[in-house]
């Protein structure tokens, strides 16, 4: 088969979390790179079409399902990552900045 990605991927083994319309599900991805992924979870089906990829390094990919193979799928990024919203207040809690 032809390789068809513009950007290299890096094999990586990292936990993350499948995000979207307020559900979280847990994943590992498997490879990355800067237009996209390959991640593995415990059932595709309830992962949407439309995600949003949160990293352990609070990066989130907005992310659209490419391929599915068995428990792994492929995404594409669809926008650039941007950092979670949330951050530490002065008094040690969380705010919502969406700003940020």
């Amino acid at each position: 088969m032809e390789e068809r990605r513009k950007y290299p991927r890096t094999e990586i083994d990292e936990q993350a979390y499948v995000s979207s319309g307020g559900s979280v599900m847990s994943c590992t991805i498997r490879n990355i790179s800067a237009e996209g992924a390959a991640i593995d979870v415990e059932n595709p089906a309830f992962v949407p079409a439309h995600f949003r990829l949160v990293l352990a390094n609070h990066s989130v990919h907005e992310c659209r399902i490419a391929w599915i193979q068995q428990n792994r799928i492929g995404v594409t990024f669809v926008a650039a990552p941007r950092r979670s919203y949330h951050h530490h207040n002065e008094g040690g809690g969380l705010e919502h900045d969406p700003a940020k």
